[in-house]
């Protein structure tokens, strides 16, 4: 069934509450995704008039090709080893699907590959594996790094690496200060050292109305915090993070051009880790690096798994994309169209 609005609150909790939870799969993502054009989907099974399972399925027309894309990030929030729940789930996905007429399901459940069980469900359930995109394997990271917080901060910042806990200290000394009160009005000032961070590492920003539409729908209600460095009155870094129930995530970061030597994305992350900590959160997660091989980062990323690790954060492998194919010929059609569509949207990306 789709579920209601009316039960939005029943349905985060359920996504809280469950051990791959996500805050992608909850209500508001669906709704801050619909301002770009994704239709939200919120696919749920009862048992006993409690809800067992959910799928967050966000739809988006397939130009040329026709149909649409179903894509759940990070979903979906299922016990994987309950085989009449699973089934039930993945049939009344297939009737949304022809409902719709999608051309394909794309997932990416945050489950470990060391679950290697998932991974056989769901190739014996007909997905497919995922063609790898961008340099973290996938949508959404398939390559990650988590903090346990469960310790005093104290205790925490011992278990760090000692380069680190001295950056941290160094930022301070250096009059480097962190504000987590800002407003609405802090959005600008943000976006514009976000696009001076994505000149210097060549990526792309998304307009800065996607971000004042992540503060209505995600930082006002609770669901994250935005957190901005300074050097006396000169903004010097930036960083915004979600929260869902005992995890927190790192999702954007932009630091300016000028001070990068007194260190202020060390004591950003001290004070956004402090924060989840106070939201009652074990998990701090930060989110996408490098792929590891025998514990050794791969590729020019690699810089980021060191200064990660430097935190006591524990690499972990998701089991990546998975497609399921409804209509292959327009499948076929729409894979192959979208590397030169991406190509596109870069060529373009400095005028979005």
């Amino acid at each position: 069934m789709i579920l209601p609005e009316a039960r939005r609150r029943e349905w985060n909790e359920f996504v809280a509450a469950s051990p791959h939870g996500d805050v992608l799969q909850c209500w508001e993502w669906g709704e801050l995704k619909a301002h770009t054009g994704w239709q939200p989907l919120p696919v749920a099974i009862q048992r006993q008039g409690q809800i067992a399972a959910t799928c967050l399925v966000l739809k988006r027309p397939i130009p040329l090709v026709g149909g649409c894309l179903f894509y759940a990030p990070r979903g979906p929030i299922v016990d994987f080893t309950d085989d009449s729940l699973w089934e039930e789930l993945l049939a009344e996905m297939r009737a949304l699907a022809a409902e719709h007429n999608a051309v394909a399901l794309k997932i990416d459940p945050a489950i470990s590959t060391q679950d290697q069980p998932v991974s056989e469900r769901l190739q014996a359930a007909g997905f497919r594996r995922g063609s790898p995109q961008g340099d973290f394997g996938g949508v959404q990271p398939r390559y990650v790094m988590k903090v346990g917080i469960s310790a005093e901060p104290d205790d925490l910042i011992m278990q760090f690496k000692s380069k680190t806990r001295y950056n941290i200290r160094l930022a301070g000394r250096k009059g480097v200060s962190v504000r987590s009160d800002c407003t609405r009005q802090d959005i600008a000032d943000f976006h514009r050292i976000l696009q001076i961070t994505a000149q210097r590492d060549g990526f792309m920003v998304r307009d800065i109305s996607y971000f004042y539409n992540i503060w209505d729908m995600i930082i006002q209600r609770n669901l994250g915090r935005m957190f901005l460095a300074y050097v006396e009155d000169e903004l010097v870094g930036g960083t915004i993070a979600f929260v869902l129930g005992h995890q927190a995530w790192y999702v954007y970061g932009a630091s300016s051009n000028q001070h990068r030597e007194k260190m202020p994305n060390y004591l950003l992350q001290w004070e956004m880790i402090k924060w989840a900590q106070e939201q009652g959160c074990r998990v701090y997660d930060m989110r996408g690096v490098a792929r590891e091989i025998d514990g050794q980062a791969q590729g020019e990323s690699a810089g980021l798994n060191r200064f990660k690790r430097g935190f006591a954060a524990q690499y972990v492998e998701y089991i990546g994309d998975w497609d399921l194919v409804f209509r292959p010929l327009a499948y076929r059609l729409f894979t192959t169209g979208l590397p030169v569509l991406r190509s596109l949207q870069k060529l373009t990306a400095s005028g979005a």
